[in-house]
This record gives C-alpha cells, sequence and structure tokens, in this order.
C-alpha cells in the first residue's frame, strides 16, 4: 500500500492526505473540505482555544480537563453545540503540540479518537500560538 503525504485541517484539526485532486497545489491546501474551508476558525473557536489553555494553566501539571469544561466556560447556558468546536479547538492544540488528548490516560490521536477525551499538557504548552503554516499569529 502507498504512503500519501497527510496535513492538519487549519479548521476542525483532523488529519487528511493528498488526494490527485490537489496533485498541483498540495503545498496551498489549508482545508480537508469544502465545509471547513467556508467556516474556517471564528472567534468562538480561538475563545475555545484560549479558554482550554487557560484551564489547563489553573491546575497542577498532571491535571486533565475534559473539552466539555472549555465549553461551558465560553458559554454556560449553550454549550452543547459547543462541544464540536471545543473538540476541534482541542485538535488543532494538540497539532501544535500545547495539548495531548487522553483516553483512558494514555495519549491518543485527537483525530481519530472515539469517545470521551481528557486534555493535558503538551510538550509546547506555553508556546505562542501559530497558524496552519507554523507561523506566529497575533493573539
Amino acid at each position: 500500500m502507498r504512503e500519501f503525504p497527510s496535513k492538519i485541517c487549519a479548521s476542525c484539526g483532523r488529519t487528511f492526505e493528498w488526494r490527485r485532486k490537489w496533485a498541483e497545489s498540495w503545498d496551498e491546501v489549508r482545508y480537508c473540505s469544502a465545509k471547513c474551508r467556508r467556516c474556517r476558525v471564528r472567534a468562538v473557536d480561538r475563545a475555545l482555544e484560549e479558554t482550554v489553555l487557560r484551564l489547563l494553566a489553573a491546575r497542577a501539571r498532571s491535571a486533565t480537563i475534559c473539552p466539555s469544561e472549555a465549553a461551558r466556560a465560553v458559554d454556560p447556558e449553550g454549550w452543547g453545540p459547543l462541544m464540536e468546536p471545543a473538540r476541534a479547538a482541542a485538535r488543532r492544540l494538540a497539532a501544535q503540540g500545547r495539548v495531548i488528548a487522553l483516553q483512558r490516560g494514555r495519549p491518543v490521536d485527537p483525530s481519530r479518537a472515539r469517545g470521551a477525551i481528557r486534555l493535558g499538557r503538551g510538550p509546547a504548552f506555553g508556546a505562542p500560538r501559530v497558524d496552519a503554516s507554523g507561523l506566529p499569529t497575533r493573539s
């Protein structure tokens, strides 16, 4: 079986692989789908990222949080619809190495994890935020 190059979607944080239709423009591809290209990263998504990092910073180094805690902190009344955006924020932060996703205390790939995950501090926890190309972004 042939190995294809992969990237991480700038919007949803999921890993996606090279496709033939992207052969000419693979270096410019940032999103895994038309939906992600349309939605991009919104202000609420950035708020969720910042909240995840703030919640982890307020706890012991070995402590973890659930993505639902970030969703509840951003919108205490309407946090349910924020669950998938919270997981997407966690995937983007994991791709940067700022958090790690855990299931049953073991690291997992958040793009492929099914079921509940916990988030802990990653090796680059205190590093500045970067965009999909790896360049620092403004807060």
